[in-house]
């Protein structure tokens, strides 16, 4: 899988881009705050349909603009392909795959398999439960469709039934309607729940050796996976929380409060580990992202990296940098030296300034 170029049209601080990337390493250089991780927000879009920082559609389109067009060329399985994307301030995006209009934004996961690796990854462990279950949700969606059917509707689901929750506490007589919703919310949050169970199994299989490796074999990494049900009591802890639920407003039981641990043997790394090794921790976990996706769909996923190297010490620079090899991998940094310094391997180098690229040599 292989990004072969973007386009960009008035899109954040680019009123007109077209790169062409190289099959390695690509490098995007410069300052702060001159557009380098916006050229890789663009190529995140394209593949999930969402900004990795939660922007909205609006805030992505130009100031002063009522409309960005983003257009990307891949090649999977060595055929090429297309997918367009219509940003507008007041309505949908609008999104094509080879000029044909899709009806569900759904539809773009898988076409183009993205690995996102941002220094804000480096605080995975220690951050609120939101973010890892972000971590599965972004994963699992990309790489199974029936998940992502099923986190879509439980979500709406989810929606429905806290509105009701309000509704409820003024019209008592609703009451007799929640069941339906209940139903609803166990059926597509079973699955959910199960699917999760399955990623993070795959995902021990894979996280245990790389962390082995990073750690020079002194720390063993565990990730187990903390459901705030089960799919047995699912049905029976939504019932009981009904009153507190009414009372709330919202519903407090469900994979929507779902969580992940991350162990040393018996210890949690959140509460007894030093920040070098919880950085080392995420490290390894993106690694095995990486390995995950590469055996689920049996080729390279493409590698998104977000100024993440100059958060990284020399020793874990060197060992993501050597593990990516065969990896087609977009970079931003403010400077080449590490890439000099360390003889890094790199293809490709785009100097970014105020929204304009110029390639060099």
């Amino acid at each position: 899988m292989i990004v072969k170029s973007l386009e960009l049209m008035d899109y954040r601080n680019y009123s007109q881009l077209n790169m062409e990337f190289h099959n390695g390493t690509n490098i995007l250089y410069g300052e702060n705050a001159q557009g380098k991780t916006n050229i890789l927000e663009a190529i995140y879009l394209c593949g999930t349909a969402k900004s990795h920082k939660g922007s909205k559609d609006k805030e992505l389109i130009m100031l002063e603009k009522e409309e960005a067009h983003i257009r990307i060329m891949i090649e999977k399985n060595e055929i090429p392909h297309r997918i367009d994307l219509h940003l507008k301030k007041n309505k949908s995006k609008g999104v094509a795959i080879d000029g044909i209009p899709i009806k569900r934004q759904g539809e773009l996961f898988g076409m183009l398999n993205l690995v996102f690796f941002s220094p804000e990854d480096l605080y995975l462990i220690k951050s609120g439960p939101s973010e890892r279950r972000k971590f599965i949700d972004l994963e699992l969606c990309q790489l199974d469709k029936i998940y992502l059917y099923n986190l879509t509707n439980y979500n709406k689901t989810l929606v429905q039934r806290n509105n009701l929750l309000k509704q409820i506490s003024y019209k008592r007589e609703l009451l007799d309607t929640l069941s339906i919703w209940d139903m609803k919310l166990i059926e597509y949050g079973t699955s959910i729940i199960e699917s999760r169970y399955q990623f993070i199994e795959h995902l021990n299989e894979l996280v245990k050796e790389i962390h082995k490796r990073l750690s020079g074999g002194k720390e063993e990494l565990r990730i187990q996976y903390e459901p705030n049900v089960k799919k047995e009591n699912f049905e029976d802890k939504l019932r009981k929380s009904l009153e507190r639920d009414m009372a709330l407003k919202m519903t407090n039981v469900g994979p929507h409060r779902d969580d992940l641990t991350f162990l040393f043997g018996t210890l949690d790394i959140r509460k007894f580990a030093s920040q070098g090794q919880q950085r080392t921790v995420a490290l390894s976990l993106k690694l095995a992202e990486i390995e995950l996706v590469k055996s689920v769909i049996k080729q390279n996923p493409i590698l998104l990296l977000d100024d993440v190297l100059s958060e990284l010490d020399r020793k874990r620079q060197t060992h993501l940098l050597n593990s990516i090899g065969d990896i087609q991998t977009i970079i931003t940094c403010t400077g080449l030296e590490e890439f000099i310094s360390n003889r890094f391997d790199y293809n490709k180098i785009f100097h970014v300034v105020a929204g304009t690229v110029v390639g060099e040599n």
